[in-house]
């Protein structure tokens, strides 16, 4: 049985007061917007935005068979709709800021599907709008971790907060809101933990979480329990 649209979302949902205790790490302050909504343990044909999540994250040790281009495929439809939902906003004061991958940049099995999206958002932005779009790497992974998603133990804000550097040369560049992008909402983790380290390098930067999707709880399907 499938869920939500056929087609994966190109506008924007604000975390709100019905949504956050979803996301346990948020809090009544933070402002973080979603395009879908994704469900674990589903698989590809539960939604649109499960098909595009599962494939975005697909990793990288996957490189060189059949399947590889269906992630590149799911990083221009995510960077589409990106700009879909965007398009009649002033991104003048806005720096992008990608969240860096579990995975250290010397890693094998580095992905940058995240900063990907935003660049091929930022060609999108150059060709049709005739505008420039900052994307600033600011906050970069110092050693590699197990992916969240992969793991029975979630990392918790404080131990991202260590592990997270800031790219001095990238930071000074911030401007005056940082629209902090991930894939998927899940705790909150990540985008507090980045909030935590902009703020020690900028504290006059405003954040914004911006998703692809949010990990939302397991509908009950009452009509299979009888």
């Amino acid at each position: 049985m499938t869920s939500g649209p056929a087609y994966f979302p190109k506008r924007f949902t604000r975390i709100d007061a019905l949504t956050r205790p979803d996301h346990y790490y948020l809090e009544e302050g933070d402002h973080c917007y979603f395009l879908g909504e994704y469900t674990a343990r589903k698989g590809f044909s539960h939604s649109a935005t499960n098909k595009l999540i599962i494939n975005f994250k697909k990793p990288m040790d996957r490189r060189g068979r059949p399947e590889w281009r269906y992630k590149h495929q799911s990083i221009e439809t995510a960077a589409t709709a990106l700009y879909d939902a965007l398009a009649g906003t002033n991104l003048d004061a806005v720096s992008f800021v990608p969240v860096p991958p579990s995975k250290a940049r010397p890693d094998p099995l580095y992905d940058d599907r995240v900063a990907e999206t935003l660049r091929i958002f930022s060609e999108l932005n150059r060709t049709k709008l005739n505008r420039e779009v900052h994307i600033c790497e600011a906050v970069v992974q110092s050693c590699s971790m197990e992916a969240a998603h992969d793991g029975s133990a979630r990392p918790n804000p404080p131990e991202l907060v260590a592990n997270y550097q800031i790219d001095a040369a990238h930071a000074k560049l911030l401007r005056t809101h940082a629209f902090i992008f991930d894939d998927v909402l899940t705790t909150g983790c990540h985008y507090k933990a980045m909030v935590r380290r902009i703020a020690d390098c900028s504290p006059s930067t405003s954040c914004v979480g911006l998703f692809l999707a949010r990990r939302a709880p397991e509908a009950v399907d009452f009509a299979a329990m009888f």
